[in-house]
């Protein structure tokens, strides 16, 4: 990929301006990205190999706005949507030669159309390469989320008891049941904040929690983020990716996840602090 000619852009909070990147790989190096932050790619035509690999093996938690060319690759079928599909993104815009920040913003925050088999996708992207029969489970858990609160409730509505359910996730090398629930109407109630103006009372007592004090504490345990930040940093992949951080530190999910930036570790809370620097951005 030419140093000079990057098709991508970075999206950080607070969302008001797009940073170049010409040389990606070098900045994810030297650089923790951002939680809640977006690239944004323009490719061409016939797109650049080297790019869709930085794509492919971007940083986890960091989502991907695609907005596409005119011409060939618009009309290139099954070929070209091959290329998407390997890179994963999280907003597919037809060709607009210079997005708003803002409208990027919008699309990063809306609630995505099938949750529970974009977060299957996610895992699987991220490495947590899980059979089928437990990717069923893992769907039907965040489908369930909205309306059962027990773990108990859950393995009932699986059809499974919560030792059969417990076992298989742990057999794995998966988190536990119940904090398979316990995130998903997290993340739930996170899309929620992002999407309305409603107080964190009113969130958390309809998705379910006694009061909005007992879903922050919860998704301050989970993910290590306090609900006013999942508020304020849009979409949703990055907070997925605070969860597994915080599952594999705490030694509930045994397995490696693949892509891992170094640098990148300390803006998922696990070490360092997070930066979003306009002038480390620009580096």
């Amino acid at each position: 990929m030419s140093q000079g000619a990057s098709h991508l852009s970075l999206l950080t909070p607070s969302y008001k301006t797009l940073t170049p990147l010409t040389n990606p790989r070098e900045w994810f190096r030297r650089n923790p990205t951002p939680r809640g932050s977006s690239l944004v790619w323009h490719p061409s035509a016939n797109p650049d190999l080297g790019e869709v690999e930085t794509l492919e093996e971007r940083p986890g938690g960091l989502a991907l706005i695609v907005v596409l060319p005119t011409g060939s690759f618009r009309d290139g079928g099954l070929e070209a949507l091959g290329i998407l599909e390997r890179c994963r993104p999280h907003s597919v815009l037809p060709n607009h030669a210079r997005p708003e920040p803002e409208d990027l913003a919008a699309l990063l925050s809306r609630p995505p159309a099938h949750l529970s088999v974009d977060l299957v996708d996610y895992l699987l992207w991220r490495g947590v390469d899980i059979d089928s029969d437990t990717r069923h489970l893992i769907r039907r858990s965040v489908e369930l989320s909205h309306k059962v609160k027990t773990t108990t409730a859950l393995a009932r509505g699986l059809y499974l008891s919560r030792r059969a359910f417990g076992r298989r996730m742990k057999n794995q090398g998966l988190p536990v049941p119940s904090h398979w629930l316990q995130f998903s109407r997290v993340l739930r109630a996170t899309i929620k904040l992002q999407n309305s103006s409603d107080s964190l009372y009113k969130v958390g007592t309809a998705m379910g929690y006694p009061d909005g004090f007992t879903l922050s504490n919860q998704m301050m345990r989970l993910t290590g983020v306090r609900p006013s930040e999942a508020r304020a940093l849009l979409g949703w992949e990055w907070l997925v990716e605070s969860w597994l951080r915080r599952e594999q530190q705490d030694g509930r999910l045994a397995r490696p996840l693949l892509k891992p930036e170094p640098d990148c570790v300390a803006s998922y809370g696990i070490e360092g602090e997070r930066t979003t620097d306009p002038a480390k951005l620009s580096r």
